[in-house]
């Protein structure tokens, strides 16, 4: 899907008339190829703090064949080889004067950083410090986090990994994912690991070798590249959606070597037929992708209750039955398990005329958040992904003034598309996440909406 602006101001004569004219110039994103490497360049590794997991970051690069310099390479001026990645360690900051040496370290580093680069620092959560300094310091590097990430540009990202004493086995995934180009519209974000029994011999081209994977509303959008994206990492694809988009949904299918199944998942015996379906035809299910959502606009004030309960029928309730109903079910998922469900930028920051559609993803998180300790009970994950302005069929129907505005109010100045909402859930549902549990992960460029 073409962005119109972003090819025009990266022409010639639409870089020179952008300069110009002191227009944005949107860059065109690094995302993920099998086969590519995890950065384009080299990575320095700075500390702030007693920087325990410096050691863990080290060994994540050199496994991935990412040259590792020292900061005082990499601070010496900005001519030479442009940075793929400033990593900084802040893992035991006691105080608001640790944070000078952040400042000292990322302020010529990132200066060197290259198109498409990346920074990201890992810190201890705030609501684990023993006083209210160490709170606030700790508190501190979300704000220096979120701030550098609108201040990048060429396509540039800025994410934050809050580790707990223990949770340091959890850590090499998540950074594999922030540092490469299935995070290419994931910026500005806070997450949060928790110890977890992580296997160490993931594939990383099939990470989903032999895996079964559900996913919902799959014949179309967004849900369609899910299909792929699990396909393409190894898992088979149960491809879920109303027997209405039955020729699509057999289309994506079969062009992913998955499996059909029609199903309207808000009728009352949904979840009995889907896990009956996983059970006798797959033995069990290893990834649950709650996608499928309807939306059905109006102003609160001239919303009827048929648009009200249909939304919150399809985006809220079925995703709870069903989860409910596979926890119940002895045996259908699977050890290791990972249930992803989609939520909205728009259920975390409101939505002038979407009242239903906003407190049905909201209750998303909820439900997210409230199954996490029951999930990591069984060694399992539930997470939600949020996405923000993703360009799609439907979107390219909104007026052009409502569709630009829309997909240029974020840091990274462009909409972003189905595969990088698909990416970030592939990402999830992998076992070296096996640390991240009860998260809302946006997908939205740092949208300045919202949290």
């Amino acid at each position: 899907m073409s962005d119109w602006y972003r090819d025009f101001a990266n022409s010639g004569v639409g870089h020179t008339i952008t300069k110009q004219l002191g227009l944005p110039r949107p860059a065109v994103l690094r995302r993920y190829e099998p086969g590519a490497p995890l950065l384009d360049g080299p990575a320095v590794i700075g500390s702030a703090g007693e920087s325990r997991l410096r050691d863990t970051l080290t060994a994540v690069l050199k496994d991935a064949g990412v040259p590792v310099l020292s900061p005082v390479v990499a601070d010496g001026g900005t001519d030479g080889e442009r940075l793929g990645a400033v990593l900084l360690d802040a893992t035991g900051v006691t105080g608001p004067a640790d944070l000078a040496a952040a400042h000292d370290f990322l302020a010529p580093a990132v200066k060197r950083l290259g198109a498409s680069g990346r920074v990201l620092v890992l810190a201890d959560p705030p609501s684990d410090a023993d006083s209210p300094a160490q709170v606030a310091a700790r508190q501190a590097l979300e704000g220096l986090v979120r701030s550098i990430a609108k201040e990048l540009r060429n396509g540039g990202t800025a994410n934050l990994l809050l580790v707990p004493a223990g949770a340091e086995a959890s850590v090499p995934g998540p950074v594999r994912f922030f540092l490469s180009g299935r995070s290419a519209y994931v910026d500005g974000q806070v997450a949060r690991l928790t110890a977890a029994d992580v296997p160490g011999d993931q594939d990383d081209e099939r990470p989903l070798a032999g895996k079964v994977a559900v996913v919902t509303g799959a014949a179309r959008g967004i849900g369609a590249s899910i299909a792929r994206v699990m396909a393409r990492d190894g898992a088979h694809v149960v491809a879920v959606d109303v027997p209405a988009a039955g020729q699509s949904l057999a289309d994506v299918a079969n062009e992913i070597g998955g499996t059909a199944f029609q199903l309207d998942i808000t009728a009352p015996d949904a979840a009995e037929r889907l896990i009956a379906h996983l059970h006798e035809r797959h033995g069990g299910v290893d990834v649950v992708v709650h996608n499928a959502g309807i939306t059905r606009d109006k102003l609160l004030v001239n919303m009827d209750a048929a648009r009200w309960n249909s939304v919150m029928a399809v985006n809220l309730q079925a995703q709870l039955d069903i989860t409910s109903a596979l926890l119940d079910a002895e045996g259908v998922l699977r050890p290791g398990a990972r249930v992803i469900a989609v939520s909205s930028q728009s259920g975390i920051a409101g939505n002038r005329g979407q009242t239903n559609y906003a407190a049905s993803k909201a209750g998303v998180i909820g439900m997210v958040r409230a199954w996490a300790p029951a999930f990591a009970e069984r060694g399992a994950t539930i997470n939600a992904v949020a996405p923000g302005f993703i360009v799609t069929e439907m979107t390219a129907t909104m007026p052009f003034g409502t569709r630009e505005i829309g997909s240029r109010i974020n840091s990274l100045q462009q909409g972003g598309l189905p595969v990088d909402v698909a990416e970030t859930i592939a990402w999830l549902a992998q076992p070296s996440a096996a640390g991240v549990n009860g998260q809302v992960v946006r997908v939205c460029g740092q949208s300045f909406l919202g949290a």
